[in-house]
């Protein structure tokens, strides 16, 4: 039962970063905590392998595409790369009602963001001062909460920036990848005390998934964004009654 629900768990998360192009650690690591019985650590560091493996299937298709600005994805992951595994270090430190805490107050930001209208606009490059802020940002969250930051690279890419949806979500499924790689090394110390077969069950069936929903991908997926960010209340809202119940 549990390997079918790992299966069914991983398939989702696929859908959601191969549609959206963000948000998959945002259930991962719910679903390892609530359905598996994971604790936070544990959680935060499957929930890295899997949206890693799934960020990359799903940046194949873009790739192919040429739908991938690969300047800014490596420049937010370069830049961020000190943040990131200065927070991976730091959650070792921190209680379990700590990070699920700053994990819903995070994931209700990130639903707000999904909840932004596009609006039309020439499409230019990012700023260096844009690059640098998000870069930090990006990376904080991510160490933290195993969160690779796609919530934030997409919106900023559309709104500030004029960037196709399509890119926007090839470059946030790039610097995810980018994120999660480097967030999960700096959790090597934890690497023991997840038991990986959960995990790596969820992270084959997401590739799967992420690799054909990232290239059916639709130009327009504003009703997917404000479902996904709907779901997204509700799992914060749920995360933060189970942590201070």
């Amino acid at each position: 039962m549990d390997t079918l629900l790992a299966v069914i768990a991983g398939g989702f998360i696929g859908a959601v970063l191969g549609f959206v192009g963000a948000g998959g650690a945002m259930l991962s690591v719910p679903i390892l905590l609530y359905v598996f019985g994971f604790t936070a650590i544990p959680a935060t560091t499957g929930a890295l392998a899997i949206v890693l493996c799934a960020a990359i299937a799903g940046a194949i298709p873009k790739a192919r595409a040429k739908e991938i600005l690969y300047r800014e994805a490596f420049v937010i992951w370069g830049l961020g790369l000190v943040t990131n595994l200065a927070a991976s270090i730091l959650a070792h430190k921190l209680s379990d009602q700590v990070i699920t805490t700053g994990f819903s107050i995070t994931i209700i930001f990130a639903a707000l963001s999904m909840l932004q209208k596009s609006a039309e606009q020439e499409q230019r490059r990012m700023s260096p001062g844009v690059l640098v802020v998000i870069s930090l940002g990006i990376g904080v969250i991510t160490g933290l909460f195993g969160i690779g930051g796609g919530f934030i690279v997409i919106p900023v890419l559309m709104h500030a920036f004029g960037t196709p949806a399509r890119v926007a979500s090839g470059t946030s499924l790039v610097v995810i990848a980018l994120n999660s790689i480097t967030a999960f090394i700096g959790h090597q110390s934890h690497w023991d005390e997840v038991d990986w077969k959960i995990p790596v069950v969820m992270a084959v069936s997401a590739m799967a998934i992420a690799l054909l929903a990232s290239h059916r991908q639709s130009k327009s997926n504003e009703t997917t964004k404000k479902a996904f960010a709907g779901l997204l209340v509700l799992v914060a809202a749920f995360t933060m009654l189970q942590t201070w119940a």
